[in-house]
């Protein structure tokens, strides 16, 4: 079975001299979402080894495939006898409760994606009005004090980044700032659909009172799945894209960026930020 790390010989050069010595990479491997009955490739993503039936799950949630546990009735790796062994792990099926016909033609742009490129295809929000309503505003707040402490707890976390430096995160808060779930991946898409898989699998969506944090930028394809999801409060370390800002707005999301240094920025839902300068919520 494929490690979340690959053991590699490298050449330091650092002060004028070279040095040989090991160390470790995030392993990047395809993985392939298979359908059964019927018998179909949805997604073949790059990803890191790990959580595959969460990323699996996820991914399935946020394309409208499924909307409740019960919608899966088994994930599993892959059993044919003609697939080299290493490889059947690489491949993932997933059954889906009997009557549910999803709408393939629509899913064909997932074919190939990378670990960087997300849920590619869309370029307009027209498909997202159809399908999902606005965030519901409850009340929800969250201190500047509780959001300064968000990216340390995520980074203290992140054990695999630890050991290869190349990896994204997305992690799950209360708005108490008490880190709740975490998962890790080389593609940021990945790792939210690890952490979103993971929710449903469990029976804990949606996430309307919590907060999603990601360790890179907020693109388009992050917020939707945080849409889908009922996020309210999604934060990025780095900046957000011009159409993730849109999908915010439009849809009542608390957007904020550059989270890092005691500072950030809203882009959207201000309302759910409330500023503290004495770290006890005054």
């Amino acid at each position: 079975m494929s490690t979340s790390k690959t053991r590699s010989q490298i050449w330091t050069v650092e002060n004028g001299q070279i040095r040989s010595r090991s160390d470790q990479l995030a392993t990047e491997e395809p993985l392939e979402i298979r359908l059964v009955e019927p018998n179909h490739t949805l997604a073949i993503t790059m990803r890191t080894p790990g959580a595959d039936f969460e990323l699996a799950a996820g991914f399935l949630y946020g394309e409208g495939v499924v909307r409740e546990p019960g919608d899966i009735r088994a994930i599993s790796y892959c059993v044919d006898p003609e697939i080299d062994g290493e490889q059947r792990y690489n491949i993932v099926n997933v059954a889906l409760r009997q009557g549910l016909k999803p709408d393939l033609p629509s899913l064909e742009r997932h074919f190939y994606t990378t670990s960087a490129c997300g849920v590619c295809g869309k370029t307009s929000l027209e498909a997202l009005r159809i399908r999902h309503a606005p965030v519901e505003f409850s009340g929800l707040e969250i201190t500047t004090e509780v959001l300064h402490r968000l990216p340390k707890q995520l980074q203290a976390a992140q054990g695999l980044f630890k050991a290869t430096g190349g990896l994204h995160a997305a992690a799950l808060f209360n708005v108490q700032g008490e880190l709740l779930a975490l998962r890790e991946d080389v593609g940021r898409h990945n790792a939210l659909d690890k952490l979103v898989g993971s929710a449903l699998l469990k029976g804990r969506l949606p996430l309307t009172n919590q907060i999603v944090l990601v360790s890179g930028r907020a693109s388009y394809e992050i917020l939707q799945k945080c849409l889908a999801a009922q996020v309210s409060i999604v934060c990025a370390i780095s900046a957000p894209s011009s159409l993730a800002v849109s999908l915010a707005q439009e849809f009542g999301i608390t957007l904020i960026g550059f989270l890092r240094q005691e500072r950030f920025n809203v882009y959207s839902g201000l309302e759910r930020v409330r500023v503290t300068t004495d770290g006890k919520g005054n």
